[in-house]
């Protein structure tokens, strides 16, 4: 792939603050005072040297206030993007700033003082370090459960696979079992060629052991892998107001959203460490300050918006600043459901792609704004409008990167992240339709909807004609994540795909059509 190394247009940066918190900072802990509080508080603890006695982090991971989207985008441009991860875009924020002191309870300094184990008492050093560099003074108390994005077995995430295996030796789970993101591969549905199997032998070698420690951990079997955690046939959807740790742009985007938890956006394996002690530190979107909005976006399209152009919209404007979105009320009727869940899905995807949005609000849609309405904008928010024009003026920066730009679409990308049942119902039934309709019985290129392999079970056992249809038409149900293929070396060489998730289009070469016209290219093969 010309663009990018392997698997380059992953976000690695969002895997980068549980790492560093390691690498840069001591993080030992010093022996709190020996009285406590009436309240069962050890008094504050003595902050850490920084640097780790002079160390510093290495080149790849000097500063882990970054977004993933501060770099490079798809079209090798820099972006721009700015973030901290904490709901409120910063400049000049670094790791070392430490601003607070972190207040533990009397169990946590147990923990932090190795009485449950020295494993036990790393990751609560590694947490406390983290907490105090994003301001939070204490920790909270995790429910629900929480969901992972460790799921590439890609030689750099050794040393952490290594961490999370000497945590299972020694016994230690997650608090409540747990989901975690599709495998990046799909060998039985896509990738049963040679050349893509000597790829993924070559790109994934640490597979096995990190699918063997999510086991170990506490994670369900594979075919509840998904990036999708909330829908129904995964049920991972806590409680509006929960507290939990979860990890993957787009959940903890729809998840704060549209199910209103409470979470932060964390690198991967943070959200392992908080699992395993049950705990998280309390700053930015888990606080009830850190989720009022710093923007009025006022959609004022004469018809339905593109939700992904919408969602790339605001997130090139607020970067990671929380939205207060208003306007599209009337496309959801007051409620969100299986049936439209997907515009959100789209929209806020692409939020948090095209900048770092952990949380947003809809009027009269998400739960926080139905309960409190515009008392969630906060002082001086600042009003974008987002009309025809301006849809049309995003639309046009969404480039053509195919290798050849003047070739013929070969696969058609549906769903990143994951489609629920409905999704992928509707998507196969508007396959089926359009090929009745031209009279043809198999699509020009084939299609691959991204979805849980519990929910394709759901549909074979459900709708087992129209599956039968679909797959004879050239329609493939596949379980892994749509961004890793995308990311695949040489994937633009060899694949000039089209999709409808501007989240991948901002990941990947991959070139954006709303659904109507996408269904058009699969029976054409025609751009």
């Amino acid at each position: 792939m010309k663009r990018r190394a392997f698997i380059q247009t992953v976000p690695l940066t969002a895997m980068l603050p549980a790492g560093l918190a390691v690498a840069s900072g001591t993080a030992h802990a010093e022996q709190a005072a020996a009285s406590q509080t009436a309240a069962g508080m050890a008094a504050p603890r003595t902050a850490p040297a920084t640097g780790g006695g002079g160390a510093e982090a290495p080149d790849f991971a000097k500063d882990i206030l970054t977004s993933d989207m501060n770099g490079l985008g798809p079209d090798g441009k820099p972006t721009g993007a700015k973030a901290t991860f904490t709901g409120a875009s910063a400049a000049g924020v670094t790791a070392d700033s430490a601003p607070t002191k972190m207040m533990l309870s009397a169990d946590e300094q147990a923990i932090l003082d190795g009485k449950e184990g020295p494993e036990k008492a790393k990751l609560m050093q590694i947490l406390v370090r983290f907490g105090e560099t994003f301001g939070a003074t204490k920790l909270v108390d995790l429910g629900g459960a929480p969901h992972s994005n460790l799921y590439i077995g890609a030689p750099y995430l050794g040393s952490l696979i290594a961490m999370l295996e000497e945590c299972a030796a020694a016994g230690l789970k997650s608090y409540a079992p747990y989901t975690v993101n599709p495998r990046p591969y799909d060998v039985y549905n896509v990738q049963n060629n040679a050349t893509e199997m000597q790829l993924i032998a070559e790109g994934y070698p640490l597979q096995m052991r990190l699918d063997a420690v999510h086991s170990a951990l506490g994670a369900p079997d594979l075919n509840l892998r998904s990036c999708a955690c909330y829908i129904d046939d995964i049920g991972n959807a806590p409680a509006p107001g929960t507290a939990v740790a979860w990890c993957e742009s787009s959940a903890v985007n729809y998840g704060n959203s549209v199910l209103g938890i409470r979470t932060n956006r964390y690198g991967a394996g943070m959200e392992m460490l908080c699992a395993m002690l049950g705990k998280a530190p309390e700053f930015g979107l888990m606080t009830d300050q850190g989720r009022k909005a710093k923007w009025l976006i006022d959609v004022k399209t004469t018809e339905e918006p593109d939700w992904g152009v919408l969602g790339t919209a605001i997130g090139r404007k607020v970067v990671e600043d929380i939205p207060y979105i208003a306007g599209v009320e009337h496309y959801f009727g007051g409620e969100v459901s299986n049936d439209n869940w997907h515009k959100l899905k789209y929209m806020g995807s692409a939020t948090a792609a095209a900048g770092a949005v952990g949380c947003y609000h809809v009027e009269g849609v998400t739960p926080e704004p139905k309960e409190k309405g515009r008392a969630m904008l906060a002082e001086g928010f600042q009003t974008y409008v987002f009309d025809d024009a301006e849809q049309q003026a995003i639309l046009e920066t969404f480039e053509n990167l195919w290798d050849d730009p003047n070739g013929d679409p070969t696969a058609v990308f549906i769903g990143c992240p994951h489609c629920n049942y409905e999704e992928t119902v509707r998507w196969a039934r508007m396959f089926v339709d359009a090929l009745d309709a031209a009279g043809q019985d198999k699509l020009a290129i084939p299609a691959y909807i991204f979805v849980p392999t519990i929910t394709r079970t759901r549909i074979l056992l459900e709708e087992p004609e129209l599956a039968s249809r679909a797959l004879n038409a050239g329609v493939r149900a596949t379980n892994m994540c749509g961004v890793s293929y995308s990311g695949m070396k040489g994937f633009s060489e060899r694949v000039r795909a089209v999709t409808n998730s501007a989240k991948n289009r901002n990941y990947s070469p991959i070139r954006y059509f709303p659904d109507k016209k996408l269904v058009d290219i699969a029976v054409t093969g025609k751009v």
